[in-house]
């Protein structure tokens, strides 16, 4: 259970302004407030949270015009399940072998793709995997682990690529 995993974790009325005091809300590091269905409770709950002194709040929204008035309200960080479990689908979907996905900036990412038959024999530098300009290899995985290979490693069947870089150049990679 998540419980076991968290230091604290408290269920109650989250816009009780006493409720959150007798808690000690201000002394939690991170609060994440997760109301599902019930924006104006979320809204709520996280300018109490900023107002009692949270240093760090996270929200879950379902919207971008959610998320917009979250940030503007105080929170810290904004995430957006659906949208982002879109899009993870879409980029599956369009490529079978990007088996997932990390966006750092618009059209940049860090993915982990399963290696193509077109891949299998090749060195990272054949590959163009390993230079300055392009995606690189941070890691593969699979029955062997091997962190930061250089540009004459080759690629063998059931490897998994961790690539960092541009979506497109990943996305021709994993044709």
């Amino acid at each position: 259970a998540l419980a076991d995993e968290l230091t604290q974790t408290v269920a109650f009325d989250a816009t009780d302004e006493d409720s959150l005091k007798a808690i000690g809300i201000a002394e939690f590091a991170t609060v994440i407030v997760a109301i599902a269905d019930d924006f104006e409770c979320n809204l709520m709950t996280t300018v109490l949270l900023k107002e009692l002194g949270v240093r760090r709040v996270i929200c879950k929204a379902s919207s971008e015009r959610q998320k917009s008035i979250l940030l503007r309200v105080g929170a810290d960080q904004v995430i957006l399940p659906e949208h982002e479990a879109g899009v993870q689908l879409a980029y599956r979907l369009v490529s079978p072998f990007i088996l997932n996905r990390l966006e750092l900036e618009p059209g940049n990412s860090v993915s982990e793709v399963r290696a193509p038959l077109a891949m299998l024999g090749r060195t990272l530098d054949e590959l163009g995997l390993h230079s300055d300009q392009g995606p690189s290899v941070l890691l593969i995985k699979g029955p062997r682990t091997i962190p930061a290979p250089g540009p004459d490693q080759r690629v063998e069947a059931e490897d998994v690529l961790v690539i960092i870089g541009p979506d497109e150049a990943i996305a021709r990679l994993a044709g």
